[in-house]
């Protein structure tokens, strides 16, 4: 394998890395809201509050995937 296969394979292994980094946040915004949905069923009075505390959990999760897309810029 010459110098220019193993920078091709690289890219291709960031890409998939970059895939599988954004799995994880995707589950836990699915996570997130469902939760949501089930509390304000659970206790609609609520449904204000619990909606601020979703958006800032997807927020927070949100921001792993910013991360896993920032990170082969930052070691590249």
């Amino acid at each position: 394998m010459d110098v220019t296969n193993i920078a091709a394979l690289s890219g291709n292994l960031a890409v998939v890395g970059y895939g599988l980094a954004a799995v994880g946040p995707g589950i836990g915004v699915g996570l997130v809201v469902s939760k949501t949905i089930e509390s304000i069923a659970r206790q609609p009075e609520l449904a204000a509050r619990l909606q601020v505390t979703m958006w800032l959990g997807i927020a927070f999760t949100e921001a792993l995937a910013l991360i896993g897309l920032a990170t082969p810029f930052i070691f590249a």
